[in-house]
């Protein structure tokens, strides 16, 4: 399936969408002054060590502490013991950590001490002298023929000097020895260079920063279906082509510098998906919609079949309905890069034939996702529970904040809700102070309501306190903000 890679970039914000068949599959986002810190390696000083948790609070210069468990502490040494915690660390101690998980929400970041530097073609593990293979090449004998050629590269530039060990990505499937020899030399170098540093680097410093979002393209997304690069920067074309030429040739002839008029993202309909991405409602070209809430705790998806009607009966309407929201739902978990546990619920079906078809459909959708996935079968209330692997913010977290009037719930009172409200606010005023009159300050339908339906329960409290009370519109308020002034 071929694809494009659009790269918008502005001096606050980088963004890069990735279109297969016209539509936009995927969504990054880097801001300037957030840029993800995963891959990146600092000199932390262990703030805090919490036995009961086998657990540390690193600093390493971000405004929380970062996150350090006993399971992420590289011992260097496979089937050995892991020791306790407290005594592996001590506080005040400055330990070289790498980010493995960004800040989210109200988390701090979280660290590994098993560092490592990610390629084109390889990940190099300076702490590991294991050859390891992506699981995406599965025929056994290509598998072990990678792992010999990297070990006989390693051997050939250091002989047994070198300890490390290497990742072999899935894009060194068809890589020359002489590509794979330059990864590996770029790597080590890089390493060498991070390791002398941390030998004289204070405390809370970056070690080692990863690419910025744009030439992360080139390393990470470009895949063999990608037939074109097109960015709209003609500085950031210029350091893609410099890093391309040095470390991915491949795809020189493919990156684009886009000059025209009108906007990248608007001339490919990305701008649009960015905002429909925001929103809940997902509808289905059938008729059908998905609704798609996210919490803090998990992100729901319920599956209707609105509008669509099929021509042959009510449970093929439901079957068709639940195939297309499998792509669908798919697409949209890449969109909006959600994660953590996630909770389908396919509208309901009969037989097990169409169950099982709807379930394949969706693990073939999913099997797309860079990002690692694991999917149960429907559980016994029809529902479908997965998990997506979170090692960034979603999209709404990253473009959105909660709603200043709703504060989140998503839904205002009503102005019916907002009148009784003031009207409780007047009389426990007049049991407390002895008031000359009371002022009502409310948004425009609140007034309207009192001056309309609710002016006969205005007036019977008006009789009851024995005080006047006056109605004033202050527009700069939400629907659910008042003050009552005693005058």
């Amino acid at each position: 399936m071929n694809e494009q890679i659009l790269i918008n970039v502005t001096p606050q914000e980088a963004r890069v969408a990735i279109m297969e068949q016209g539509a936009t599959q995927e969504l990054h986002i880097e801001r300037i002054t957030s840029r993800g810190l995963v891959g990146n390696m600092y000199q932390g000083r262990v703030a805090r060590v919490l036995p009961g948790m086998q657990s540390a609070f690193i600093e390493i210069g971000l405004a929380r502490a970062a996150f350090l468990h006993v399971a992420d502490i590289w011992s260097g040494q496979k089937g050995v013991e892991q020791k306790p915690i407290e005594k592996i660390l001590h506080e005040g101690q400055t330990i070289l950590v790498q980010v493995i998980k960004d800040p989210i929400g109200s988390k701090g970041a979280r660290l590994s001490t098993q560092v490592s530097i990610a390629g084109r073609l390889l990940v190099y593990l300076p702490g590991d002298a294991h050859i390891g293979i992506s699981q995406r090449i599965e025929d056994e004998a290509e598998r072990e023929q990678l792992r010999e050629k990297v070990h006989s590269l390693l051997r050939d530039a250091y002989g047994d000097d070198e300890k490390g060990g290497f990742i072999v990505r899935t894009v060194a499937e068809t890589a020359t020895d002489e590509e794979l020899q330059a990864d590996i030399r770029y790597l080590i170098t890089l390493w060498r260079g991070i390791a002398e540093a941390a030998k004289s680097a204070p405390a809370q410093t970056v070690l080692y920063r990863d690419l910025d979002l744009p030439t992360r393209v080139l390393r990470d997304l470009v895949t063999d279906t990608t037939e074109r690069i097109i960015v709209d920067s003609r500085e950031t074309h210029q350091r893609m082509i410099e890093f391309a030429g040095k470390y991915t040739p491949r795809t020189l002839p493919i990156i684009e510098h886009y000059t025209g008029e009108r906007p990248l993202f608007d001339l490919f309909g990305a701008e649009d998906e960015v905002e429909k991405a925001l929103g809940k409602r997902v509808d289905l070209k059938s008729g059908g919609y998905v609704i798609i809430d996210q919490t803090e705790a998990l992100t729901t998806v319920d599956v209707n079949t609105g509008a669509f009607v099929s021509g042959r009966s009510f449970d093929d309407t439901i079957f068709k309905t639940n195939l297309e929201a499998a792509q669908a739902i798919a697409r949209q978990l890449r969109l909006r890069n959600l994660g953590g546990i996630i909770i389908v619920d396919f509208i309901d079906m009969d037989t097990d034939e169409h169950r099982n078809a709807v379930l394949a459909e969706f693990k073939k959708a999913l099997a797309r996702d860079r990002t690692r996935i694991t999917v149960n079968g429907f559980s016994q209330l029809g529902l479908v529970e997965m998990t997506r692997k979170r090692t960034r913010e979603s999209l709404a977290h990253v473009l959105c904040e909660p709603c200043a009037t709703c504060a989140g719930r998503g839904e205002l009172k009503t102005a019916q809700t907002v009148c009784y409200e003031v009207l409780r606010e007047i009389l426990r005023s007049a049991r407390q102070f002895d008031a000359k009159e009371f002022r009502i300050l409310a948004s425009q339908s609140v007034i309207d309501r009192f001056l309309d339906e609710e002016a006969q329960g205005l007036t019977m409290l008006e009789d009851f306190i024995k005080k006047p009370i006056l109605l004033q519109v202050e527009t700069a308020y939400t629907q659910e903000q008042f003050d009552v002034v005693l005058v």
